[in-house]
C-alpha cells in the first residue's frame, strides 16, 4: 500500500530555512503529481506547492513564491520542500500528497490528490 512520510519538520526562527522531505514508498510515483500542503491551528488546510506527473511544471501558492522550492529524486520516490526566509505566519502542519497516475495538479486545491502522509510539524518563532 502506498504510504507517504514526511520529516524535516521542527523549531526555527524567523528568516531561517528548513528542509522538508516525503518518502513514497508501495509504489511507483513517476507519474503522479506530488505536492506539499500545511494546515495551520484553527484553519482550513491549504495548498503550498506541487510538482506536475510529468515532472515538468511547479505550482506555488502566492503567499510561498519566491521562498519555497519544490523537488523530487528517484522518480518522484522522494519529494522536498525547502523553505527559506521563513515567517510565523508560516507555522502550521505540513503534508506530502501525492496523486494517482497522471494526475493533474489543479493548483490551489487538493483535487486530484489520492494519498496523504501523516504531517510534521514546522513552527517559525519570531
Amino acid at each position: 500500500q502506498v504510504q507517504l512520510v514526511e520529516s524535516g519538520g521542527g523549531l526555527v526562527q524567523a528568516g531561517g530555512s528548513l528542509r522538508l522531505s516525503c518518502a513514497a514508498s508501495g509504489g511507483t510515483f513517476g507519474n503522479n503529481a506530488m505536492g506539499w500542503f500545511r494546515q495551520a491551528p484553527g484553519k482550513e488546510r491549504e495548498f503550498v506547492a506541487a510538482v506536475s506527473w510529468s515532472g515538468g511544471r511547479t505550482f506555488y501558492a502566492d503567499s510561498v513564491k519566491g521562498r519555497f522550492t519544490i523537488s523530487t529524486e528517484n522518480a518522484k520516490s522522494t519529494v522536498y520542500l525547502q523553505m527559506n526566509s521563513l515567517k510565523p505566519e508560516d507555522t502550521a502542519v505540513y503534508y506530502c500528497a501525492a496523486s494517482g497516475p497522471y494526475g493533474a495538479v489543479v493548483a490551489g486545491t487538493a483535487n486530484g490528490m489520492r494519498w496523504w502522509g501523516k504531517g510534521t510539524l514546522v513552527t517559525v518563532s519570531s
